[in-house]
């Protein structure tokens, strides 16, 4: 069993979602691990990973309306706003989504559907630097 881990930073342009799906598969390619897993983990408590669509973006825009529908700034009853007005929404956003996510890895590649991309969900309004953490392990 072999293991190969890697970190990148991501710079976000505030609330969205941002692909990473070529940089994980980058580095699943240089561990040189044929079959196995990947985990990707984003470091932070107000940005998530999701799959979703990478073919249309719209379908990512309504995933980010909903989530501010979902979860509002300026909610009167939160106490946790030393941040401004997004800082608990994005927490809340992010523990309704996942801070990792596990993908096989078949023959050399991530065994990802047809449409399926790794995103960085951001949920803060200001851009910032994301650290990913991924772990390759296989043989």
């Amino acid at each position: 069993m072999a293991a190969h881990t890697e970190t990148f930073s991501v710079r976000t342009h505030g609330k969205g979602t941002t692909e990473i799906t070529r940089e994980i598969a980058g580095i699943v390619a240089r561990s040189g691990i044929r079959n196995g897993t990947v985990t990707v983990f984003v470091r932070h408590t107000s940005a998530s990973l999701v799959i979703m669509e990478n073919a249309d973006p719209s379908a990512r825009r309504d995933l980010e309306v909903f989530f501010d529908k979902l979860v509002p700034e300026d909610t009167p009853y939160f106490i946790h706003t030393a941040e401004g007005p997004d800082d608990m929404p994005s927490h809340i956003r992010m523990a309704l989504t996942r801070t990792s996510e596990v993908i096989p890895i078949i023959n050399g590649r991530m065994a990802l559907g047809t449409w399926q991309g790794i995103f960085l969900f951001e949920h803060r309004r200001a851009p910032h630097h994301r650290e990913i953490a991924v772990s390759v392990v296989g043989e």
